[in-house]
C-alpha cells in the first residue's frame, strides 16, 4: 500500500491526468473517503484526461452516468444512496464491470461484496495540510499501474 499527500485541488487534478494516462480497457477504480474528499474531483480530471469534454457530475440520484466520446468509455458510478448490493444488478452492473469500458465507482465500499476481484481502489482523506490518497491494488496490473504512477514523480510519498 502506498500514500501520497496532495496539498490542493490542483495537484488532485494533477493526479486524476496521471491516472488517465495509465488507464486501460475494462478498469476498475474505486474511491472512498469523506464527503467533499475529492472524489468527483478525481473523476472529473480523469474523465478530461481521457478526453471527455462533458460537464462531469456526481451521478448520486441516477447512480451512473456514461461517457462514451473519450479515448475509453468511461462509467461513472455514486453509490451512496445504495441500501443492498444486489440493487446494483437492477442497473445492468455486471455489464459495465464486464465492458471494456472504464468503471469508476465512488463510495465502493458500499459495494464491496460485489467488486471484481482484480481493481485499484484509491482511499482519499483528509490530513491537516490537505489530502492524502492511499493505493491498494488488487492484481499485478494494478500493481504495475500504481508502480508506473509513482515511478520518477515529484509526489510526496507517505
Amino acid at each position: 500500500m502506498k500514500k501520497i499527500f496532495l496539498k490542493n485541488e490542483d495537484s488532485t487534478i494533477k493526479l486524476g491526468q496521471k491516472i488517465a494516462k495509465l488507464l486501460f480497457e475494462g478498469a476498475i477504480l474505486c474511491l472512498n473517503g469523506d464527503l467533499g474528499a475529492g472524489k468527483t474531483c478525481m473523476t472529473r480530471s480523469i474523465a478530461h484526461s481521457l478526453g471527455i469534454e462533458e460537464d462531469i457530475t456526481s451521478p448520486t440520484f441516477t447512480i451512473i452516468n456514461e461517457y462514451e466520446e473519450g479515448r475509453l468509455k468511461l462509467y461513472h458510478f455514486d453509490v451512496y444512496r445504495i441500501g443492498e448490493s444486489v440493487e446494483m444488478y437492477d442497473i445492468g452492473f455486471e455489464d459495465y464491470i464486464n465492458s471494456n469500458g472504464v468503471c469508476i465507482i465512488e463510495w465502493s465500499n458500499i459495494i464491496e461484496d460485489i467488486l471484481p476481484k482484480e481493481r485499484l481502489e484509491l482511499y482519499i482523506s483528509y490530513c491537516e495540510e490537505g489530502r492524502e490518497v492511499e493505493f491498494k491494488a488488487y492484481g499485478l496490473k494494478y500493481e504495475k499501474l500504481v508502480e508506473e504512477l509513482l515511478k520518477n514523480e515529484n509526489i510526496e510519498l507517505r
